[in-house]
C-alpha cells in the first residue's frame, strides 16, 4: 500500500470578514426586528468576526459554493500544486447550489482542471473530510497519484432575513412575541459562515518543502442509536423522526422555513461530546492507533468556543490527555465554516512556518447531523 501525503493546502474566504455589530447588516433582520437571541449566540460562541458571500451594499450574493471551492482550488495552483497531474477530484458540501446536477460536478465547471474522475460527498461538517479520505484511499490502493479535495460552504445564502419572513408573518402567535424567529432556527443564523478550502494530495512528499503524511482516517457513526440533531429540508417531529419537504405543499417550504438549517440544542449539548469525543476515542486507545503522549498538536474543530473547555474535560475522562497549549484552532476570526472548517485550520496551521518535521498532528472533526465524527492523524515530514 502506497503512503499519501498532503503537499499543499489553500482557503478562500469571500469578501471583507464581518464582525458581530455587523452581521445583521449583511444578512438582514427578520420582518425588520433585531434577534433576540444573536447576543447570547455570538457570547456563547466566541467568533469575533466570519466571512459571508453577499455584498454588504446590495445583499446579492457575490460567490456561488461552486465558485468558492473553484477560487480555493485556484489558490492551490497558485501555491504550486500540480493540478495538471491530477486525477482525481473529490467535494464535500453541506449546502450545494442545487439539488442536481452534483455539487463536485460544478465546482470541476468553474475550473480549468482537464477531464477526471469526479465526486460529491454529501452531508455536514464531516462532508470535507469525508472527501479527504475518498482521495487517501484512492492513492493508497494505487488508483490515482494525485487528487484534489475540497470543502465549502454558502450557507448565508439561506440565511438571509429575508427568507424568513414568510414564516413570521403566517404565525399569529409570532406576531405576539414580535415576530421572533424559534430559536433553533435563529440559532444557527449567528454560528455559520461561509469560506472553501482545498486540499493537494499525492502518492509522494514535496521535495523542497514540508509535507503532511496521512496515517489514518478514523469515522464513526452513532445514527443508528441517535435521533437528528441538525438538519434542512424537512422537520423534526415530536416523536424524533422527521418528515422530509417532498411531504409537505410547495407553500408550507416557505411557511414553515423547512429549507433553513435546524438545530435540535438540548440533544446537542446533552449528547455530542459523549458520542463524538468518549466513543470514538475510546475505541482508537483501546485498538493502540495512537499514543496521546505523543501528539504535538491538536486541531479540533468544534462548533462555538462554548465548547472548548468541555472538550478538554471529555477528552482527558476517555485518558486522552492533550494540553490546551498543543491545540490550534482559528474558530474566533474565521467562524464556523462547515466542511471547510478543518480545511481552514490546516491551511493557517501549515502556512504560519510553526510545524516541524517529525511533529504529529490529531485533527477531530464532529458532525451533529446525527452524530457522527472523525479523527485524522498527521505526521509532518
Amino acid at each position: 500500500m502506497r503512503e499519501v501525503y498532503i503537499n499543499k493546502i489553500a482557503a478562500f474566504f469571500p469578501n471583507e470578514a464581518v464582525d458581530n455589530d455587523n452581521i445583521e447588516n449583511v444578512l438582514g433582520m427578520v420582518d425588520g426586528n433585531p434577534s433576540l437571541v444573536k447576543r447570547i449566540v455570538l457570547k456563547s460562541n466566541k467568533i469575533k468576526t466570519r466571512y459571508y458571500a453577499i455584498d454588504p451594499q446590495t445583499g446579492e450574493t457575490t460567490h456561488s459554493n461552486a465558485q468558492m471551492a473553484a477560487e480555493a482550488i485556484k489558490n492551490l495552483q497558485k501555491d504550486g500544486f500540480d493540478t495538471d497531474s491530477t486525477e482525481l477530484l473529490v467535494c464535500g458540501t453541506t449546502t450545494p447550489d442545487q439539488l442536481l446536477p452534483g455539487h463536485a460536478l460544478m465546482v470541476h465547471g468553474e475550473t480549468d482542471l482537464s477531464p477526471m474522475e469526479v465526486l460529491s460527498v454529501a452531508g455536514i461538517c464531516l462532508s470535507g473530510l469525508s472527501a479527504l479520505k475518498y482521495a487517501y484511499i484512492s492513492i493508497k490502493a494505487g488508483e490515482v497519484q494525485s487528487a484534489i479535495t475540497t470543502g465549502s460552504e454558502n450557507v448565508s445564502a439561506s440565511m438571509r432575513g429575508r427568507n424568513f419572513e414568510p414564516e413570521v408573518q403566517s404565525k399569529v402567535e409570532m406576531v405576539k412575541r414580535n415576530k421572533e424567529l424559534t430559536f433553533e432556527k435563529d440559532f444557527l443564523r449567528w454560528m455559520l459562515s461561509d469560506g472553501a478550502g482545498a486540499i493537494g494530495v499525492s502518492n509522494k512528499p514535496n521535495s523542497d518543502s514540508l509535507s503532511l503524511k496521512i496515517n489514518r482516517i478514523f469515522v464513526r457513526s452513532y445514527a443508528s442509536q441517535m435521533e437528528t440533531c441538525m438538519y434542512s429540508g424537512c422537520e423534526k417531529l415530536k416523536d424524533g423522526t422527521t418528515r422530509g419537504y417532498r411531504e409537505y405543499l410547495p407553500e408550507e417550504w416557505l411557511t414553515k422555513s423547512i429549507f433553513a438549517v435546524k438545530q435540535d440544542v438540548k440533544l446537542l449539548n446533552d449528547n455530542v461530546l459523549y458520542y463524538t469525543v468518549y466513543k470514538p476515542l475510546e475505541e482508537m486507545l483501546e485498538h493502540n492507533m495512537f499514543k496521546p503522549e505523543e501528539i504535538d498538536w491538536f486541531l479540533p474543530h468544534y462548533s462555538s468556543g462554548y465548547f472548548r473547555d468541555k472538550l478538554y474535560e471529555m477528552i482527558k475522562k476517555v485518558g486522552c490527555d492533550i494540553p490546551q497549549e498543543k491545540w490550534f484552532t482559528n474558530l474566533a476570526t474565521k467562524g464556523n465554516t462547515g466542511s471547510a472548517s478543518i480545511y481552514i485550520i490546516l491551511e493557517e496551521l501549515f502556512s504560519s512556518g510553526m510545524l516541524k518535521k517529525g511533529e504529529k498532528l490529531l485533527c477531530y472533526i464532529p458532525e451533529s447531523g446525527r452524530f457522527s465524527t472523525s479523527f485524522m492523524l498527521l505526521e509532518v515530514v
